[in-house]
């Protein structure tokens, strides 16, 4: 394993989340590092280099996996997936059934949702978007 979570939680939108903890150095994550805010072990795979960090928030039946990365007061819920090398930052929302991969960037105040797809080297910094 390579995260916990710990005791401190918060409620968000009626979901009990909780404050991740690195349990081993992988990436520039080092063991004892806190993170950002999880509802489940199912929201933040394992494996990988992926991780949720500052005050991001991953919950519902949202994914993060692969090398992804979920960071500053970015949310990710609903059923959306972010994978392979996508970051999710700012105060963006990714959401629905939407699908964040490749080397996609969505960051800033956009908003992301519905049965969409991102990939590439796409970078999505304001607007609606599904």
């Amino acid at each position: 394993m390579k995260y916990k979570l710990t005791d401190e939680t918060i409620t968000y939108y009626g979901r009990t989340l909780h404050r991740i903890q690195a349990l081993k150095d992988f990436s520039d994550i080092k063991a004892g590092d806190l993170g950002g805010w999880i509802e489940s072990e199912g929201n933040l795979n394992q494996e990988g280099n992926c991780w949720v960090a500052d005050e991001a928030k991953v919950f519902h039946e949202a994914r993060i996996s692969d090398n992804a990365r979920v960071f500053e007061d970015a949310q990710v819920f609903g059923m959306a997936v972010v994978c392979e090398n996508a970051q999710i930052s700012g105060n963006a929302q990714v959401s629905g059934d939407a699908w964040i991969f490749d080397n996609a960037q969505i960051a800033g105040d956009a908003d992301i949702y519905g049965s969409v797809e991102i990939y590439g080297s796409a970078e999505i910094r304001s607007g609606h978007i599904r």
